[in-house]
């Protein structure tokens, strides 16, 4: 039998079939979603969960006419798969395929970009006012969850969108979970409307009863809504969205279409501000999604008859997440006083573990990173050593918290930051790209990177012991497989490690680029080419004696980083040699330019911007051998000075900047002789 998903290449085509048809639809839906992601990867549980509520919403709704507002957008494929993206649905996630989030420039029908939560509510009622303003008229549907519903922007946009009464309708998908199971008094009043689903029930039938008592049921209407208010608040444990200025309906069973059909039909042009309560289960129709909805919102390729991951060739080293998350057991396990913060992610920043050893230290504040920090800095205010583990990109969330919350105060607060550097499959939304720019320009605050497992036990001991706001990102992903050291160790802040020595030229880098840039010298080496590799550690402060001693001028020197390019490491050791008085270095930067970086495997990724070994190495070729021969005499001549004169010599005369008398005498010397 043909598959009615085949036959809908736009929800017009949807809006042709007979509504009875529409089950099969959801079915082939969930069909495809688990046979693509079975394969591909990516996320599961939340797009099960919606297939009815999208189809409903597109078969009543005359999008793109009318706008549909995705939260997240974790829950767009049902979404893209009647709306023109059937036939690319495979190449989701993936290296120049779609996106799997909403994307304006993919398709008319996704209306607004979204990767972090919470947004829904904000950017719908923006584009209801802009609807008024040009006075037009098209419907505005806002879709968010129960657990982006714990972020402070979902309220200001509530807030916002009660007091302008704009005509607007939010659809509030309501499945117990975020990534993992929601936390919080929403969390709670949310599951208390639905104990107290009897009181709709109860208003509509009183309502009905007056109707048809004859002269005065109107009259009543009005003393009943008098007492509406006591009757509502003996049954309903609170009247938040009405309160807010909303229409409340609901909850209603997210799986049931015909329901969604006759609530959306009869509310899509109420003239005011509608929110319409629907209960769903994440990985609806799959039961090994349905059984494990936190491994389910995100996952990799798997078994569709089992549900189990595909198991890896040979064993692989602990992810970076689970060796942070071991060390700070530990480190707990020495000093009562750490604490453990997580923004509704405590699976994917390995702080579950930490709950498991210490409930009591463990707080997760929901999708909520502003108040993370600020709380963090309320703990350290009182003597507490807290570390906040939030992904790089959504810490990007609590900026001014860092500034105004942390870093003013100079208070000890650790901010672990995974997926830092190139994310994968997520995308722009999601790559950490942007923390060393945005994090080193405070005061106080000490940025460093490990370049592998071992060295992060390290880096969570020493953020710890800074008594400053301490960063300290770590890539998504397995480590580099380093023998681990028996017991972790304080580094010495704003110092570098030397990898190893080399004349032509100095990489400099930081975190995840450490090992390919060692890797890229030895290719090098090969072709006669010698480099000195220098791992930073630290974005800030950056080690002076090592610039001092590499940075020499025209000298060939290469930052390499995971990250933006702009404000980024190689921004700040250029900055330094400037502070430093040093001129005339010859540098070259390898990062992330000034776009955003697109979905794709990491490692495909980091090819495309030079961040692997043979990327590094043709870098430096190219730039070697196109070295002056001018430059290359007085760098030879520099060599031999520095191999004359004792090492703590020359870095004296440099700090003096180069004035003793002895080292300038020869230096100029030799400069002339380098110039003829």
């Amino acid at each position: 039998m043909a598959r009615l998903l085949d036959s809908i290449e736009t929800p017009r085509d949807l809006r042709k079939l007979d509504r009875k048809q529409l089950p099969q639809v959801a079915e082939e839906i969930r069909e495809t979603i688990v046979d693509v992601v079975s394969r591909m990867g990516g996320h599961f549980g939340g797009n099960l969960g919606v297939v009815e509520l999208t189809l409903a919403l597109h078969y009543v709704f005359d999008t793109p006419r009318d706008q549909i507002v995705f939260d997240t957008g974790h829950q767009s494929y049902p979404h893209k798969l009647i709306t023109g993206r059937r036939d690319t649905f495979h190449t989701i996630r993936q290296h120049n395929g779609i996106s799997g989030f909403c994307k304006r420039e993919e398709s008319e029908y996704d209306v607004f970009n979204a990767g972090h939560a919470s947004t829904s509510i904000s950017a719908a009622l923006g584009i209801a006012v802009a609807r008024d303003f040009r006075k037009e008229d098209y419907r505005v549907v806002a879709i968010i969850g129960d657990g982006a519903l714990s972020g402070g922007l979902a309220f200001e946009g509530l807030n916002q969108a009660g007091h302008l009464k704009r005509r607007m309708m939010i659809v509030l998908n309501d499945n117990d979970m975020s990534i993992s199971t929601n936390v919080g008094a929403i969390s709670g009043y949310l599951n208390q409307i639905i104990k107290g689903q009897r009181y709709n029930q109860m208003k509509d039938l009183a309502k009905g009863v007056m109707d048809r008592i004859p002269l005065v049921g109107g009259k009543l209407h009005g003393l009943a809504s008098d007492m509406e208010q006591v009757f509502k608040h003996m049954i309903v444990p609170g009247t938040l969205f009405e309160e807010l200025g909303f229409k409340y309906l609901g909850p209603y069973d997210g799986h049931d279409l015909e329901t969604l059909l006759q609530v959306f039909d009869e509310n899509k042009d109420y003239n005011g501000p509608v929110l319409i309560h629907v209960i769903t289960k994440k990985g609806k129709g799959y039961k090994p999604a349905e059984n494990k909805p936190i491994w389910s919102h995100g996952v990799s390729p798997f078994d569709v008859v089992t549900g189990e991951a595909h198991k890896a060739a040979k064993p692989l080293p602990p992810t970076y997440t689970a060796v942070f998350a071991d060390a700070l057991i530990e480190m707990a396990k020495q000093d009562p006083k750490v604490v453990a913060i997580t923004a509704a992610m405590p699976d994917g920043t390995g702080l579950d573990k930490f709950a498991k050893v210490f409930p009591e230290r463990m707080f997760d504040v929901g999708i909520a990173e502003e108040h993370a920090v600020t709380f963090s800095g309320g703990l350290a205010t009182q003597g507490m050593k807290p570390v906040a583990a939030i992904y790089s990109t959504f810490l990007q969330r609590a900026f001014d918290q860092v500034f105004h919350d942390v870093a003013i105060m100079d208070l000890p607060v650790v901010f672990a930051l995974d997926r830092g550097g190139i994310a994968g499959a997520d995308g722009p939304t999601h790559h950490g790209i942007y923390d060393m720019a945005y994090l080193r320009i405070f005061p106080n605050m000490i940025c460093m990177a490990p370049k592998d497992e071992n060295e992060l036990r390290h880096m969570v001991k020493t953020a710890l012991g800074t008594g400053h706001p301490t960063s300290l990102r770590y890539p998504r992903g397995n480590g580099v497989g380093v023998q681990m050291d028996a017991e972790m160790q304080s580094l010495p802040v704003g110092k570098g490690e030397v990898m190893r020595e080399g004349p032509d030229a100095a990489i400099f880098a930081i975190g995840t680029e450490v090992w390919p840039a060692v890797e890229a010298a030895e290719l090098l080496a090969r072709d006669n080419i010698n480099v000195t590799v220098i791992n930073a550690r630290f974005i800030k402060p950056l080690d002076d004696e090592l610039i001092a001693k590499y940075c020499q001028p025209y000298s060939q020197v290469f930052t390499v980083e995971e990250g933006s390019l702009a404000g980024g490491f190689g921004a700040a050791v250029q900055e330094r040699c400037e502070q430093l008085g040093i001129q005339d270095v010859r540098f070259h930067r390898i990062g992330i330019p000034d776009e955003y970086v697109h979905h794709g495997a990491q490692d495909v990724l980091r090819a495309q911007y030079d961040l692997h070994a043979e990327g590094i190495a043709r870098r430096v070729r190219e730039a070697v051998g196109e070295k002056p021969k001018e430059a290359q005499r007085f760098f030879d001549a520099v060599e031999e000075i520095r191999k004359a004169v004792p090492d703590e010599a020359w870095r004296a005369a440099h700090e003096q900047g180069m004035d003793s008398e002895h080292i300038d005498e020869i230096v100029t010397g030799k400069r002339r002789a380098a110039v003829k």
